[in-house]
């Protein structure tokens, strides 16, 4: 077989964001998460509650899913980093994977309008989601092995990029050709393609089996230009996983720089990842906005999350990733406390006119930050984590790092649950985001800019 060269497995390797990134946009994000909330919220309000009422308890059930997949995750990253370490294969891993995230995502069609199978579309969410988590831990782990620590940065930063680009492409053709405004039409104005019933809801219905196509088919190039080392074909155990990982997590206490990293991006990651679970989800049950008017939005948003990403890249190979993350964190507390104190009828305590679309463009200037800042974000963290990966076990060294941006990963749901559940506000529900964000800032102060990969 042909040697396959260095500029097509980094090729292969940033389709993995291409193919993956509509997950995030398309179901977390823009259109079935806030599709839910309103399904859910209207399901509430037929059994006799209010509509705020009703609002907050539709964000309590999504921050509960997620706070489940957050749990399984968190405990599954470690010990799956550390099997695929002691066996030497990644690839087998990350295509069982992919087939969770595909069933997952397809079975979302048949989420019903009227909420009656709620619980059940939460659990096919719940599978693609951890899929699509999983996978990623092991991608992540082959980025050591795509360039020396001065392009990890930059290649990082472009296979973020170009996953937003997929990303953005992805909803445009969703809102394009799919997704129905409430007069039955798609954005440009044609009913949705197929067929699809637009009363029944089918037209956003059919995101599901849109993401996991989409998946499959931009999944090939993956497949076909990264391999396994051959070299690293080993056999290993359960038993052996376990205590690789015990001695990972053991070595933590001699390396302050590693630990306190893994403890910040635990935080600063978390409530990045609530910002985009709940953003479309605020959007709809606050600013009380259509799917269309959240699609337009998302596609701001991830255009921004796309040039940034790039921007990001450029800006780590030349200062390191240290500084660029923490300039990131600070703009998105600012972001986060301007979210928190506006609705439809007041922004930092001023009232506002009736109908003013003052929280409108505030909001469409918060989604540019959000998108902008959390794909230089997450670009970064993962170029830093490699100056902090032991190049023998990069898996396990990403599954700590998978571990530290799960092991919390039911906190910003749960919180933000409790939160809303205490106020019976779904704006103020979201406010434990920003404490996420100071705490991350905070153990930022002993991580090395050099990074250690000593063990």
């Amino acid at each position: 077989m042909a040697e396959i060269s260095k500029r097509r497995r980094i090729w292969g390797w940033w389709f993995f964001d291409w193919a993956s990134q509509p997950y995030h946009t398309l179901l977390v994000t823009f259109v079935f998460g806030p599709y839910f909330a309103g399904v859910a919220a209207e399901y509430y309000a037929t059994v006799g509650m209010d509509a705020e009422a009703a609002a907050a308890q539709a964000q309590t059930v999504w921050a509960n899913c997620l706070t489940i997949t957050g749990l399984i995750i968190a405990f599954g990253a470690p010990l799956l980093g550390a099997m695929a370490d002691v066996s030497g294969r990644r690839i087998p891993w990350i295509f069982a994977f992919s087939v969770m995230y595909a069933v997952g995502s397809a079975a979302l069609w048949f989420t019903l309008p009227d909420g009656s199978n709620m619980w059940l579309m939460l659990s096919a969410f719940g599978l693609g989601f951890v899929g699509a988590e999983y996978a990623l831990i092991f991608i992540n782990s082959q980025l050591p092995d795509l360039g020396d620590d001065n392009e990890v940065g930059e290649i990082s930063g472009s296979g973020f990029a170009f996953g937003y680009f997929g990303g953005l492409i992805s909803l445009a053709i969703m809102l394009a050709l799919f997704v129905e405004q409430p007069n039955g039409k798609t954005l440009i104005g044609m009913e949705p393609l197929f067929g699809l019933d637009a009363g029944a809801r089918e037209g956003t219905r059919f995101v599901g089996p849109f993401t996991a196509g989409w998946f499959i088919l931009f999944m090939v190039p993956y497949f076909l230009w990264v391999r396994d080392d051959p070299a690293a074909d080993k056999k290993g155990s359960v038993s052996e996983a376990l205590r690789l990982l015990g001695k990972s997590v053991a070595a933590l206490r001699h390396r302050v720089s590693l630990a306190s990293y893994l403890g910040s991006s635990m935080f600063y990651r978390d409530a990045l990842n609530g910002l985009y679970s709940f953003g479309g989800v605020y959007a709809r049950l606050v600013l009380e906005w259509d799917l269309i008017k959240i699609g337009v939005f998302g596609i701001i948003s991830v255009l921004a999350s796309a040039v940034f990403a790039w921007v990001g890249g450029k800006l780590d190979r030349k200062f390191g990733p240290k500084p660029v993350i923490l300039t990131a964190i600070w703009v998105l507390i600012l972001v986060c406390t301007t979210i928190v104190s506006m609705d439809r009828t007041q922004i930092f305590g001023i009232a506002l006119p009736q109908g003013s679309g003052l929280p409108d463009m505030v909001f469409f200037g918060c989604g540019i930050l959000i998108g902008g800042m959390g794909g230089i974000l997450q670009s970064a963290s993962r170029s830093l984590m490699v100056r902090h990966t032991d190049p023998a076990a990069p898996v396990e060294s990403f599954g700590l790092y998978g571990l530290s941006g799960r092991a919390t990963a039911f906190a910003a749901p749960l919180m933000i649950g409790i939160a809303t559940t205490a106020t019976g506000s779904a704006r103020l529900g979201v406010s434990p985001i920003v404490g996420l964000f100071i705490l991350g800032l905070f153990l930022m102060r002993w991580v090395k800019p050099e990074g250690d990969q000593s063990r």
